[in-house]
């Protein structure tokens, strides 16, 4: 009988932490691009971006410019770079503002930030994108299961330690 109980209130708990769990993640990882990433362009003002393709991947600029656009960022050319073959992707400031870089950086998911001010360019940032990007998200599924496996350690945990039933 105490065995009963105790299944029933694993399962029990784990058909209720289930869909909150799902909800959590599903909240937290979601957005338009499937990135985690929330930065957003600065409320200062426009920020305006060229998106280049240095990797030769068809349609790459267009993708990180409809991410940036999303998330509020001016991108006022995108297309490929004079070159390609570019490994590793970064975020050119051309102002001498790494701060507005370095979100731009934030809403692609690209690490390098560097600062090469060119005052011939009528922008703010330059994204020139390599065939590192997009960068490899980590799936909210991969995350989801191992959160339920917790859950369900948790509930075996908390019914081995109930009172025992005495007495038959």
């Amino acid at each position: 009988m105490a065995h009963k109980v105790r299944v029933a209130a694993a399962v029990a708990t784990v058909m209720i932490a289930v869909p909150l769990v799902i909800a959590a993640v599903v909240a937290v990882f979601r957005d338009d691009s499937g990135s985690a990433s929330v930065a957003e362009a600065p409320a200062t003002g426009r920020v305006r971006v060229e998106v280049l393709n240095a990797a030769g991947r068809a349609g790459l600029a267009r993708e990180a410019t409809r991410r940036l656009r999303a998330r509020g960022f001016d991108v006022v050319y995108f297309g490929n770079a004079a070159e390609f073959g570019r490994d590793s992707s970064v975020v050119l400031d051309r102002v001498g503002d790494l701060r507005t870089a370095r979100s731009v950086a934030g809403a692609l998911g690209i690490r390098n930030v560097a600062s090469e001010p060119d005052s011939s360019r009528l922008l703010e940032v330059s994204v020139v994108l390599g065939t590192d990007w997009p960068p490899v998200e980590k799936s909210a599924n991969q995350g989801l299961g191992a959160r339920i496996q917790a859950l369900i350690r948790r509930a075996r945990g908390a019914s081995d330690e109930a009172p025992r039933e005495s007495g038959r």
